[in-house]
């Protein structure tokens, strides 16, 4: 194996002040070490939660398309459920320190080549499927989004990279994967140099004061490379990884309460935005709440206090959980359209969320598995030789 498929292993080291060794666990399926993890169910069921939370925003509070759906504006449905529907936009955080957490997870002891695939086969699949059917749905029933986008910026969209390239979104939602992708095209740096616990920390202290400067001097170039919006909440999710493989360290608490920190900041912002966004007030200091509640939960995962939660079906939850996050908007506010004068509000918002969650089984079941299975086998042949590439060419 070459040293870009096998990451050379770090060795621990009994210093103080050093790499923190692996820690052994107990665990259900027998011992194991930071080396070879265990499934964390609970994180299966904290990933659909979080896309549940934006589902409930997009559904009752975000107003505009929402709106249009239910024949009213739509923080007056359910009014009881708007305290919290205004700030389940959050779960788009929380799914951000989520990343952060199972990428770093993923990713240790692979290669370049290996990190490369499991993000097309994991990102690209469901994304296409969730194009073609709402783009199909939009054409044969335009009642919520009545715009048309041409075939070249609906094409655009297939690749993931229209939005820097000023291409309208598809689905509103997925702004949000253009962030995750200059996430993953920051970490490859370190899974191209090799992923251990040093050069984990190295990336998240670098990444974290890079952010900082970026945010201070507001420079374009700057705020698109290193998204300092949002970078805390991937920086905070590493570091919560980094507890959950070694332990308790003061260097890996450190990246988490400086991100956590960072993060109470940008979230204060970004709570008037959101606020402003849906003609209403939010308060800060809810926002910040929550943002705290994200973090806190997702280390009592990395501490071990949810080894105890093993519920098989959490395992499905978590694979529904991308499907659902790309089909829920439009195709249901489409469903939310034809059922609003046929059922009371709580009856629309329970119909809606089920066919969402059962058409996202559905494309993970039909489309995402087995188009990531040949998807794989593609990337996985080998690369031509240059004298056999030459001679395709003669």
């Amino acid at each position: 194996m070459t040293t870009l498929d096998a990451p050379a292993a770090e060795a621990p080291d009994t210093r103080i002040g050093t790499v923190p060794a692996p820690r052994q666990r107990a665990h259900a399926a027998g011992r194991r070490t930071g080396s070879a993890p265990g499934r964390l169910y609970a994180l299966d069921g904290l990933r659909l939660l979080a896309a549940l939370s934006v589902l409930l925003f997009h559904y009752l509070a975000r107003g505009g398309n929402a709106s249009h759906a239910w024949g009213q504006q739509s923080r007056t449905v359910l009014p009881a459920l708007d305290p919290v529907a205004d700030y389940a936009w959050l779960g788009v955080e929380f799914f951000f320190i989520i990343s952060g957490f199972v990428i770093c997870m993923s990713c240790w002891g692979r290669g370049l080549g290996q990190f490369f695939r499991s993000r097309v086969t994991r990102l690209y699949p469901a994304y296409w499927t969730a194009i073609v059917l709402i783009v199909v749905a939009e054409t044969l029933y335009p009642v919520v989004v009545k715009s048309r986008m041409s075939m070249h910026d609906i094409l655009l969209n297939l690749t993931m990279l229209h939005e820097p390239l000023g291409s309208p979104h598809v689905d509103g939602v997925f702004w949000t994967l253009w962030v995750e992708m200059r996430f993953y095209l920051l970490f490859a740096l370190v899974v191209w140099k090799g992923v251990t616990y040093r050069s984990t920390v190295l990336f998240c202290s670098v990444w974290t004061a890079a952010s900082v400067i970026a945010a201070m001097v507001d420079q374009p170039l700057l705020n698109a490379v290193l998204v300092p919006k949002y970078s805390a909440y991937f920086v905070g999710g590493i570091g919560l990884y980094l507890i959950h493989r070694f332990g308790s360290h003061a260097l890996s608490w450190g990246i988490v309460g400086v991100s956590w920190l960072i993060a109470q900041k940008m979230v204060t912002k970004e709570t008037e935005r959101f606020g402003d966004m849906i003609h209403t007030h939010l308060s800060g200091a809810v926002g910040a709440a929550v943002v705290t509640a994200c973090f806190a939960v997702l280390a009592a995962v990395a501490l071990g206090w949810t080894s105890r939660v093993r519920w098989r079906w959490l395992t499905t939850a978590g694979a529904l959980t991308y499907p659902l996050y790309l089909v829920h908007e439009h195709l249901g506010h489409l469903v939310i359209y034809n059922l609003r004068d046929q059922l009371p509000p709580a009856g629309v918002l329970a119909v809606t969320t089920a066919a969402m969650l059962l058409l996202a089984w559905l494309v993970h079941r039909l489309a995402e598995k087995p188009l990531a299975r040949r998807l794989k086998r593609a990337l996985e042949k080998p690369l031509p030789r240059p004298e056999t590439a030459a001679a395709g060419g003669r």
